[in-house]
C-alpha cells in the first residue's frame, strides 16, 4: 500500500486536510513576493522591482492557470479529483484573493511613493508639472509619443476594436457638460512596448522627477482632441488578459514547427480571463466598453488604480543613490576552472559543480567555446528550453559548426512564452548547418543537458553538463541554479543514451545511474523514499532533504505523508506551489517546509536521502509535479564526488538556517518568517560567503 489507512480515512472525509489547492498555493507564493515589496529592509528601488515581479507573475497566472480553469468550466469538467474543488469555486476563491492582494499592492505602492519622496525622487503626474517640466513633456509628447498614437473614436466605428492581450489602453471620455449627448468616447493604445514606461524629467535642484508614459499621453489629450467641442478630456486605463494556452491542431501534414508557429498567432485571440480597469472611470464609459466587448456578465472584472501593467516596475530608472539598489557582488571564479587553462582538462580530472549566480555562467560558455575550436572534439549536443535574447550559447554553437563540429540541438518549441524566440533560434542554427531534433510529439523536453564528444587515444570520451536551469546567461544572473560538469563515464554514457533516444525515439535504453522521466524518475524517487521509511521503522536514522520549485504530485505527497508517520524527518525548501500540508498531527508532523524569496529566484532542485549514512544526493531539472515526473523528459543526476556532495549539503543547511527570507509553509498560508537563534542568517548572502571561503581554501591548498 502506498498510502496509510489514516490517509485513506482522511481522503474520504475531507481532501482539504490533505492537499492545498495548487492555484491557491500559488497565490500564497505571490503574496511572499508582495511581502518583499513591503519589507523596509529591502532597498527601495528593489521593492519597486518586486511590485513588478508580483504583477508579471499575476499576469502569467491569469493567462495560464485561470485560462485552464475557464476551459474546464466551458467543457463541463468538474475535475474535483484534480484540483480539490470544483473549478467554479476555485475561480471564486481566486477572485477574492486577487482583490485583497490588489488592495495590499495599492497600499504598498502609495507607501513606496512616499518613501521615494524622502529620497528626493518624485513620481509626478501631468497635473504636477512646473513650467520647465511642461515644456520638456510637451516636446517629448510632440516628437516621440504622439507619432506612436492611433486614437479610435468609439462612437463612430462600426465594430468595437479588438483588445489585444496584455496591452494597456486609455479609455478616453470627451465630456460636453452643456450638451451631454455630444460627449464622446475614444480608445488609445499606450505604446509601452515601444517606448519607455518611465521617463526621467530634468532635475530641479537636488530632486529627481519621473513621469509615466500614461501621464504624458494624458498631458497631450487636449491637443489630440482639440477639434472637438468638449469641456473636459479624461483618460482611464484598461487592460484585458487572455488565455495563453496554445491550441495545437492535429494536422498530420504539418510539422510541429509549423503548428507552433500558427498557434502563437492564435494565442493573442484567446478567451478573456481578466479585465482590469481604473475604478475612477465614469460608469457610462465602463458600461459602454463592457457591453461592446461582451464582458457585461464577465466574472473577473478587477477594479484597479490609475496605472496597470506594474510589471514595468522591473525596469524602473536607476535614479538616486546606490543604497537604493541591491549591492551585486561580482561572480566568484570557480577555483577548479582557472582562467587561461583548459576547462575540458579540468573536468577530465575532477567533477565541477557550478552554483549560479554565485559562479559565472561564462564558465559554461567558455566550455562550449573551447569545444568549438578543440581539434579533438567531434560533436556537441544540447537540449535547449529558454535562451537569452542575445545568446552567447547560440554564438558558441554556430562557431562550432563553422569549425567543422557536428552540432545537434533539441530546441523545445513548446517552452511557454518563448516559442517565438525558439523558432527564431531554430531557423538561425539550421541556416548555419546545425542538426535540429524535433523532439517527441506531446512531450516537452525539459532536461538541461550538454554533451561534448572528444577523440582521445582513438577512443570516444564524453564531457557533459547536467543542470537544474536553462542555458541562459541572462537568467543565470538572477536564478539560483546548479550545473554539474563531468566526465564520469557512467553518467556521460547515459547522457549519450538520452540524446540517442531523442534522435531516434524508437530506441529504448536502460538507465542505471541517471533518473530519466517519464520512464524511471518517479519509480526511483519512490524507492528512495521507501528505503527511508524502512530504515525509520527499523529504528535507524532516516531523513529526506529536498529543494524544488513546486510540490503538487499526490502520489509523491502521499508517500511523504507515509514517511512522516514512519518517523522519517522530512525537511523541504519549496519556492512556489506546495500542495502538501506540513505539521498536521498524525499525518505530517515530521515534515517541515519553508520557502525562500530573496533577490535571487530559487530555481534549483536538490534531493538528499540519508540512506543509513551513505547519503544519496541528486540535482535535477524536475519538480515533483505530474507533468515533470510523467509527461516530460527530465533528468536527475546522482552526485558522486565527496567534496561536491558536501558542498550541496552545506548549501541546503545554510538555506534551512535562513532567519530573514525563509517563510513557513503550513495550512494557514500566512507566510510567517521562520525565526531561529541567529537573526542575522540570510542564506543567499551566507552562500556567497561560504563559496568565497571555499575558493580561498582550495586556492591556498
Amino acid at each position: 500500500m502506498e498510502t496509510t489507512e489514516l490517509i485513506e480515512k482522511q481522503k474520504s472525509k475531507n481532501q482539504d486536510l490533505l492537499y492545498i489547492n495548487r492555484e491557491i498555493s500559488w497565490l500564497s507564493f505571490n503574496a511572499r513576493v508582495l511581502q518583499e515589496a513591503a519589507d523596509p529592509s529591502v532597498p527601495l528601488l528593489e521593492r519597486l522591482k518586486f511590485l513588478g515581479i508580483f504583477s508579471s507573475n499575476l499576469d502569467e497566472f491569469f493567462r495560464v492557470r485561470v485560462g485552464t480553469l475557464k476551459r474546464m468550466i466551458d467543457a463541463g469538467i468538474k475535475a474535483k479529483s484534480l484540483i480539490s474543488h470544483k473549478p467554479k469555486k476555485v475561480l471564486n476563491d481566486i477572485h477574492d484573493i486577487v482583490l485583497e492582494q490588489r488592495e495590499q499592492f495599492d497600499k504598498i505602492f502609495r507607501d513606496l511613493t512616499k518613501a521615494l519622496e524622502q529620497e528626493r525622487i518624485f513620481m509626478i503626474s501631468e497635473r504636477e508639472l512646473n513650467d520647465e517640466q511642461k515644456e520638456f513633456v510637451q516636446n517629448y509628447f510632440d516628437t516621440t509619443v504622439r507619432p506612436a498614437l492611433v486614437p479610435i473614436m468609439l462612437n463612430s466605428v462600426r465594430k468595437f476594436p479588438y483588445l489585444i492581450n496584455q496591452i494597456l489602453y486609455h479609455a478616453v471620455h470627451l465630456k460636453n457638460e452643456r450638451e451631454p449627448e455630444k460627449s464622446q468616447y475614444a480608445l488609445i493604445e499606450i505604446p509601452a512596448e515601444e517606448l519607455p514606461r518611465f521617463i526621467v524629467l530634468p532635475r530641479y535642484g537636488n530632486n529627481n522627477y519621473v513621469i509615466m508614459l500614461d501621464d504624458i499621453i494624458r498631458f497631450g489629450l487636449k491637443d489630440m482632441f482639440a477639434i472637438f467641442d468638449v469641456d473636459e478630456v479624461s483618460a482611464y486605463t484598461i487592460k484585458l488578459t487572455r488565455d495563453a494556452e496554445l491550441d495545437i491542431d492535429d494536422d498530420v501534414t504539418s510539422s510541429l514547427f509549423e503548428k507552433i508557429s500558427k498557434s502563437i498567432e492564435r494565442r493573442e485571440w484567446g478567451q478573456p480571463v481578466r479585465f482590469v480597469y481604473d475604478r475612477e472611470m465614469p460608469e457610462d464609459l465602463l458600461n459602454f466598453i463592457l457591453e461592446n466587448t461582451g464582458l457585461t456578465e464577465f466574472d473577473n472584472l478587477i477594479p484597479g488604480g490609475r496605472y496597470h501593467n506594474a510589471r514595468h516596475f522591473i525596469g524602473f530608472p536607476k535614479v538616486g543613490g546606490s543604497h537604493l539598489r541591491n549591492n551585486e557582488p561580482a561572480p566568484i571564479p570557480h577555483p577548479m576552472l582557472p582562467r587561461r587553462s583548459s576547462l575540458i582538462q579540468a573536468i577530465s580530472e575532477k567533477d565541477v559543480l557550478l552554483h549560479y549566480p554565485y559562479h559565472s555562467f561564462n564558465h559554461l560558455v567558455d566550455f562550449l567555446r573551447e569545444a568549438a575550436i578543440d581539434p579533438k572534439v567531434t560533436s556537441i549536443k544540447m537540449t535547449i528550453y529558454r535562451l537569452a535574447r542575445d545568446s552567447k550559447v547560440i554564438n558558441a554553437l554556430i562557431n562550432a559548426v563553422r569549425n567543422g563540429k557536428k552540432v545537434t540541438v533539441l530546441m523545445e518549441l513548446q517552452a511557454r512564452f518563448d516559442e517565438g524566440a525558439n523558432i527564431k533560434w531554430t531557423k538561425k542554427l539550421e541556416a548555419e548547418g546545425a542538426h535540429l531534433i524535433s523532439g517527441i510529439s506531446g512531450m516537452k523536453i525539459h532536461a538541461k543537458l550538454c554533451l561534448v564528444t572528444r577523440i582521445e587515444d582513438k577512443k570516444k570520451v564524453y564531457y557533459a553538463s547536467i543542470g537544474t536551469g536553462n542555458f541562459n546567461e541572462s537568467t543565470a544572473k538572477i536564478y539560483s541554479d546548479h550545473a554539474l560538469l563531468t566526465s564520469h563515464k557512467h553518467l556521460t554514457k547515459e547522457v549519450a543514451k538520452v540524446f540517442e533516444f531523442l534522435e531516434n525515439t524508437y530506441k529504448s535504453h536502460r538507465y542505471k545511474y541517471l533518473l530519466l522521466a517519464p520512464f524511471y524518475m518517479r519509480k526511483r524517487f519512490k524507492k528512495l523514499i521507501r528505503n527511508e521509511i524502512k530504515n525509520a521503522e527499523a529504528g535507524k536514522d532516516a531523513y529526506i532533504l529536498a529543494k524544488m520549485n513546486s510540490l503538487v504530485d499526490r502520489e509523491m505527497i502521499n508517500l511523504l505523508y507515509q514517511a512522516s508517520q514512519a518517523g522519517v524527518n522530512v525537511k523541504m525548501i519549496i519556492r512556489g506551489i506546495c500542495s502538501l500540508v506540513p505539521g498536521v498531527d498524525g499525518l505530517s508532523e515530521n515534515i517541515e517546509v519553508i520557502s525562500i524569496v530573496d533577490k535571487y529566484l530559487e530555481h534549483s532542485r536538490i534531493f538528499i536521502f540519508c540512506n543509513e549514512g551513505d547519503e544519496k544526493i541528486y540535482i535535477s531539472s524536475a519538480d515533483w509535479m505530474v507533468r515533470n515526473l510523467s509527461k516530460r523528459i527530465e533528468i536527475a543526476t546522482p552526485i558522486y564526488d565527496p567534496a561536491i556532495k558536501e558542498e550541496l549539503k552545506q548549501f541546503i543547511e545554510i538555506q534551512f538556517k535562513d532567519a530573514n527570507k525563509a517563510r513557513i509553509i503550513d495550512a494557514s498560508m500566512d507566510n510567517q518568517i521562520r525565526r531561529n537563534d541567529d537573526p542575522t542568517k540570510r542564506s543567499q548572502i551566507d552562500i556567497y560567503n561560504y563559496l568565497i571561503k571555499r575558493k580561498s581554501r582550495l586556492t591556498e591548498s
